[in-house]
């Protein structure tokens, strides 16, 4: 295995996510995918952008898939689309990627953010309906991780107050819920296609899924300038179209995509095997899929007693990890107007103070996992794993 000395001299191994590995095992598709835009000279739109929303819109069970410029852009273009603004109130997740939240108060409505689950990290239905006003106009759960939230939960409180669902599913292609995907049991589905995502392209990307018609048909005309046709502008829109190389790159992918989770599921259960074996299941908080769920394990996350202390040893090791989020939105600098304060979500102040992502990308080998198993086993002192 190659060595290398970063910057600040810790030795690493491996990468988090080994996308060069993954780009070896598919370079003659892609490279081929590639050339093929290149000889049409058709970037904005056309075939390869129509395909690849028919081949994820089957993918999902959805009726109808809208390819945008990225996962960020899905999320706005779907409160576009339900006209929220000024006065209004989008109820989410404090733990989750600013995008979640950011979009909100890009339009001039007002971020409310529920308490999460500690188990599942995601926002907590039990919680949910004392947070929802007159003035609600949405409501974004956030399938974290790659597993899905509680829907049914959600939708029968948001279908008995008339509440329009956004599921942010930018981390959960391919999840599913009791057997249905995710992105087609609320209103809409928003993915993204940041290349570090299960199905990842090269750049930014993003796409809507729905099975409401009028619902897809507002969101093409907003996502291109506000028009059926060019020159035409029926609303204010923006210009969020996904490119064709991106929607050939991703065709490909897509391809692979069933056999990477395949080998992202089987990497999270030898972990939680060799964890349990060295007992350090009594110590970490390990990732439990819930009942009806299907984890696509865009993450691998614990959680950890001395976070910090761990992460810190992990990367003096050759082991690299990340954390998601260090800081939930309620208390980051950005939010600070809408008043919230320390204490008052505790269940995502606790758990940003211990999660740890570790590395779970499909080529990852038995040997790499071993180390990093080793590592956690040596710095909590309990018996390693002798190969």
């Amino acid at each position: 295995m190659t060595t290398s000395t970063s910057s600040k001299g810790s030795l690493q191994l491996f990468p988090f996510l080994d996308l060069k590995a993954q780009y070896r095992t598919i370079k003659p598709e892609i490279d081929a995918a590639i050339q093929r835009v290149m000889e049409s000279q058709q970037y904005i739109l056309g075939p390869e952008v129509e395909s690849l929303e028919k081949e994820i819109a089957a993918y999902t069970q959805a009726q109808f898939a809208i390819g945008c410029a990225s996962g960020s852009d899905a999320l706005l273009l779907a409160l576009m689309a339900l006209e929220v603004g000024p006065g209004d109130e989008v109820v989410t997740t404090p733990f989750t990627f600013v995008a979640s939240a950011g979009a909100i108060a890009r339009l001039g409505a007002r971020p409310v953010f529920v308490d999460i689950d500690p188990i599942t990290y995601s926002l907590d239905p039990g919680k949910l309906e004392t947070a929802l006003t007159p003035t609600t106009k949405a409501i974004i759960p956030v399938h974290l991780f790659g597993m899905a939230v509680d829907m049914d939960s959600i939708m029968e409180i948001a279908n008995t107050r008339e509440i329009p669902v956004i599921e942010d599913a930018a981390q959960a292609i391919g999840a599913k819920y009791n057997g249905r995907a995710v992105g087609g049991i609320g209103l809409c589905g928003c993915f993204s296609f940041f290349p570090s995502k299960n199905l990842g392209a090269a750049g930014d990307g993003g796409l809507l899924t729905t099975n409401d018609p009028e619902f897809a048909d507002n969101l093409r005309v907003l996502h291109n300038h506000g028009g059926h046709s060019k020159y035409e502008c029926e609303v204010i829109g923006m210009n969020s179209r996904l490119d064709a190389l991106q929607a050939a790159i991703l065709r490909v992918k897509l391809r692979y995509l069933d056999a990477w989770t395949e080998g992202r599921q089987k990497n999270a259960t030898r972990y939680s095997e060799l964890f349990k074996s060295r007992g350090l299941d009594r110590i970490l908080g390990l990732p439990r899929v819930q009942t009806g769920c299907t984890h696509i394990y865009n993450q691998y996350v614990i959680r950890a007693p001395q976070r910090d202390e761990l992460k810190a040893a992990l990367r003096g090791c050759g082991v690299p990890t990340e954390i998601y989020y260090p800081v939930p939105l309620h208390l980051q600098r950005g939010f600070s107007y809408l008043g919230y304060k320390p204490g008052d979500l505790r269940e995502a102040e606790a758990v940003s103070r211990e999660v740890l992502a570790l590395p779970i990308f499909p080529e990852m080998s038995a040997g790499q996992q071993d180390l990093v198993v080793n590592a956690i086993a040596t710095f909590y002192g309990t018996r390693a794993f002798a190969p």
